[in-house]
């Protein structure tokens, strides 16, 4: 019965390959991946094999998506740098949000936030930057071009996940490499999540989502 159950706990979480950057020790990935899939949520589609990404994620309507989200990638073991505003690394907050995977970053330099972004990326072996390209968890009117811009300075594919509340999956939905065309580019990005996504709260879903669920 053990080796049934390990099976089908298998086929729920993808493994990381070699080059993605890891996190976490056998036990606590062990830990988190069983917290992930007793709620019933699993992982679907193939993580694609690279050392350096911008990893996307949508849609984001509710908190509950940093919950499954975070268990998802603390069960892999992948090792996601996200972006947070350097006023909140005070000294007792510093190694939390370290160990969390923040980096600071001067977010009130717009103009200069990629190029802060793209040298941390440079300065790596091994990283990959996460995103919310919505950028809000109520409904935005449009997708922000920050992560599509980063990729493309910093020579790098974007990763695409989504979240399917109705059906308790996080899909990978592969890697796209941006072309410099970034109206074409989204479309076809967008497109990656026809019938792989369900919001929390669909209220919120952002207007190009709507869009793909209207035209569906």
């Amino acid at each position: 019965m053990t080796n049934v159950t390990h099976m089908d706990m298998s086929k729920k979480f993808p493994d990381l390959p070699h080059q993605i950057p890891h996190r976490g020790n056998p036990i606590s990935r062990a830990l988190f991946k069983k917290l992930f899939l007793i709620q019933g949520w699993q992982i679907q589609g193939t993580l694609p094999n690279h050392a350096k990404a911008v990893a996307i994620v949508a849609p984001h309507t509710s908190n509950l998506d940093a919950w499954y989200g975070f268990l998802a990638i603390w069960g892999l073991g992948i090792k996601i740098t996200v972006l947070g505003k350097d006023s909140l690394f005070k000294p007792v907050l510093k190694p939390i949000l370290h160990w969390l995977g923040l980096i600071p970053v001067h977010r009130d330099q717009v103009n200069g936030l990629t190029e802060q972004v793209v040298n941390i990326i440079r300065q790596q072996d091994q990283i990959w930057i996460g995103m919310a390209p919505e950028g809000t968890r109520k409904q935005a009117s449009k997708i922000k071009s920050g992560f599509y811009h980063i990729a493309m300075k910093a020579q790098i594919p974007i990763v695409i996940f989504s979240f399917d509340f109705q059906h308790k999956t996080i899909y990978c939905l592969g890697d796209f490499f941006p072309t410099g065309d970034y109206a074409q580019d989204l479309n076809e990005m967008i497109q990656r999540f026809e019938g792989k996504f369900s919001a929390k709260r669909p209220e919120r879903l952002s207007l190009p989502l709507q869009n793909l669920v209207k035209n569906d």
